[in-house]
């Protein structure tokens, strides 16, 4: 069911992208519901992401001895500081398995 869900999050997303944002297409959006599409994206990934960091063995965890929150925390502040997506994506990941498999272990 959650694979499912996924699934139609994601063929909904790219289609009203596709549909709404393709130039090409005869459909024409105003400048308002163009920057509002702009926000299907960020909040499909939270909507995704926002589980897997504070869920685990079915309970809430938002205690400071999570790795997968100071992870996502740690690829907030990398990519604010530095704006760039590679960086911030591999000292992140560097981050969380350090802490994961070095210092929680």
């Amino acid at each position: 069911m959650i694979a499912l869900t996924l699934a139609a999050m994601a063929v909904l997303v790219f289609a009203s992208r596709y549909l709404f944002l393709e130039p090409r297409l005869p459909l024409e959006l105003g400048p308002k519901l163009r920057r509002l599409m702009g926000y299907a994206t960020p909040a499909v990934l939270s909507a995704v992401i926002a589980p897997m960091v504070l869920i685990h063995q079915g309970q809430l965890n938002t205690d400071w001895q999570n790795p997968y929150l100071l992870g996502a925390i740690a690829a907030v502040l990398i990519m604010l500081i530095s704006k760039n997506t590679l960086l911030s994506t591999v000292l992140s990941m560097l981050i969380f398995v350090a802490l994961k498999f070095w210092l929680f272990a």
